[in-house]
């Protein structure tokens, strides 16, 4: 404010200087108007000897008129000075204003330095929490096996028991059918004395006999053999029984390492979210990354790596970037200033907290901003059918399932709403309507109007717009195919397909907690303009030009409110254009906002591109309303809202 004021002031001082400036000019006019007054009268003195006296008159008030000028200047000259001391204050209470916000952009660095350090706390927490679930599984795993091995032996005993049974059963008959034999022995022995003409037939039977007590002998070794195994089997048994109870000591201790891994996450998660959200306010409400483009292979390799340079200094690296267009030097700092060799995965690492503040609860615009062809659809989107170039849209989409997925063990239940549109010659088109007939355009007008709505809470609504209800990464992406195929592109001469409408991506998202009854509503917009570029340098014409002038205008009402946003005016324009009215809430609400500039490396795109980094600088220097958490606690009387 005090800044602000100052350069009101010096504004007012330049206005005085001028007016002081034109003033002297006019009495010098009027003094060389009286010296030519003075020549001609002294030649009329040489002429006309008897005018002498009434001319001596006349030059002396001539001198009067003189010095009464000479001492307008002098007291001219002595208010000129005055003011040039008071510019000079002025200047030096400037110079202490950017040392102040040096040591405030270094505060916020070791503020971003212990957020970092948070980040790597809670991703070696999840890391150790991961192993952990691993070794519980691997356990698991060992502990139904053994019991899968302990079946089996209890199994094999059981059969071998069978068998046993069945062996002392047949043991059994065949001892009585020994002893049977045996008394047939004897009486046939008896007989045998008697009758020697049967010799051959107890000969016989004594071999019979004989044999018989040699399957008997082999009966007792397969039942030794039987025993053995038994006994082998039991004692298996024993140390799987034992091992078994081993393992179900380490799993406790592993539950409990686990209960306390989880808790220490939990607590973790809690101190990301209060850093996170102290750093971005911070760094103020709307914030400004700065991103340029690799060189392409259809680029002109004239004056290669010449247009940008990168600072690296440890004060300003990653933050500041210097631009040389017709031999002078430009110097911009930002949030973030990603090099072209800088890769997708890089960029997306940046704003991953932002987009976790929209699951939080907050309202949350990320929106990329250049001329044609500086690489904004790649950013937000990136190259279809390469996931590693894969864009902000689908990895931020890919991050918060993945992330509700993982808060589902703390309570947490999500639902989600997606809605695109685009706005295309100040008309907006529902890119996933299925009635063809509301998308077609007639004589530039579509079949349905819609209308944008704000409400108290700042919400944004647009009539009749298509909400989809999404429960995975794999329909969004689905949608986003079917809007993609949609959208309004042309050829211009500065890109081959050049967005030629704004595209607007919406995610509402409703989080409730089962064991806390809390509830978040956040929404996260991702909105990718199309290129602004000057007619001249376009080429369009026809439906082309009308195009290039609308997708222009929006473009100037967008500088237009974002200045009026900087010098705090009473009245912002965001109803000039459709574009403008759908991000009031965005702009001039309580949203964390993001803005990508994106820059093209081409010299012959050098003057868009300073145009592109003025505006971005503006940007910045914009303040906001705090953002603000939609959170409501339910109790069983009442229901809280807190913001």
């Amino acid at each position: 404010m005090k800044w602000m004021a100052l350069k009101n002031k010096d504004e007012e001082m330049n206005l005085i200087i001028l007016e002081l400036r034109n003033s002297l000019a006019s009495l010098q006019e009027q003094l060389v108007k009286e010296e030519s007054e003075k020549k001609a009268a002294m030649d009329s003195l040489a002429k006309e000897k008897e005018a002498r006296v009434s001319l001596e008159r006349s030059k002396a008030s001539l001198s009067e008129e003189l010095d009464k000028v000479q001492a307008e200047l002098d007291s001219a000259n002595q208010r000129i000075e005055s003011i040039n001391d008071m510019y000079k204050l002025l200047q030096e209470y400037n110079s202490s204003l950017q040392i102040y916000n040096s040591k405030l952009q270094t505060d916020v660095t070791a503020a971003h330095e212990t957020i970092k350090r948070g980040e790597k706390e809670r991703l070696a927490a999840v890391e150790n929490l991961h192993n952990l679930r691993g070794e519980h599984k691997s356990l698991q795993d060992q502990l139904t096996s053994s019991i899968a091995s302990q079946d089996g032996v209890m199994k094999q005993k059981e059969a071998l028991l069978n068998e046993v049974a069945c062996l002392r059963m047949e043991l059994h008959q065949i001892k009585d059918d020994r002893v049977q034999y045996q008394q047939q022995a004897q009486s046939l022995a008896v007989e045998a004395s008697k009758y020697k003409e049967l010799a051959t037939n107890s000969s016989g039977l004594e071999e019979k006999c004989l044999s018989q007590g040699n399957q008997i002998q082999i009966l007792h070794d397969q039942l030794a053999v039987a025993e053995r195994k038994l006994q082998m089997s039991d004692t298996f048994a024993l140390e799987k029984r034992k091992e078994f109870e081993g393992q179900k000591e380490i799993i406790k201790e592993l539950h409990k390492c686990l209960e306390d891994a989880e808790f220490k996450l939990i607590e973790g998660e809690k101190l990301r979210k209060k850093l996170h959200n102290t750093i971005l306010e911070l760094k103020g409400n709307i914030r400004v990354f700065c991103r340029v483009r690799p060189q392409l292979a259809d680029d002109s390799s004239s004056n290669h790596g010449k247009v940008f340079s990168y600072p690296t200094v440890m004060e300003y690296l990653d933050r500041s970037i210097d631009m040389t267009h017709n031999g002078q030097k430009h110097s911009f700092i930002f949030d973030k200033v990603f090099m072209p060799d800088v890769s997708q995965e890089e960029v997306f690492v940046e704003i991953s907290q932002l987009v976790q503040s929209a699951l939080d609860g907050y309202k949350v615009c990320i929106f990329a901003y250049g001329q044609t062809g500086s690489g904004k659809t790649y950013t937000m989107m990136g190259k279809p059918g390469q996931p590693d170039e894969k864009g902000l849209i689908p990895r931020s989409l890919e991050q918060i399932f993945q992330t509700t997925q993982a808060l589902q063990h703390q309570g947490w239940r999500y639902e989600m709403q997606v809605s695109m549109l685009e706005i295309y010659n100040e008309t907006i088109r529902d890119l996933l309507s299925t009635n063809r007939d509301s998308s077609r355009f007639e004589n530039g007008v579509t079949g349905k109007q819609y209308m944008i709505k704000h409400d108290a809470n700042g919400n944004t609504q647009v009539s009749d717009l298509t909400i989809v209800d999404v429960q995975s990464s794999r329909e969004v992406s689905f949608l986003l195919d079917r809007a993609a195929q949609s959208r309004s592109v042309g050829r211009t001469q500065m890109n081959e397909q050049s967005s030629r409408s704004h595209f607007v991506f919406t995610m509402r998202i409703t989080g409730v907690n089962e064991s806390t009854e809390q509830q978040v509503q956040g929404v996260l917009n991702l909105i990718d303009l199309a290129g602004s570029e000057r007619l001249s340098k376009s080429g369009s014409t026809g439906d082309r030009l009308k195009e290039t002038q609308a997708i222009n205008k929006s473009l100037s009402s967008l500088a237009d409110v974002i200045f009026a946003l900087a010098k705090k005016e009473d009245h912002v324009p965001f109803r000039n254009s459709k574009l403008t009215y759908l991000l009031q809430p965005c702009l001039g609400g309580d949203s964390k906002t993001l803005m990508f500039v994106n820059l093209s490396p081409e010299p012959s795109s050098a003057s868009e591109s300073l145009c592109s980094l003025r505006f971005a600088a503006r940007v910045n220097a914009c303040e906001i309303g705090t953002p603000r958490r939609q959170l409501n606690i339910r109790t069983s009387n009442s229901r809280l809202s807190y913001g």
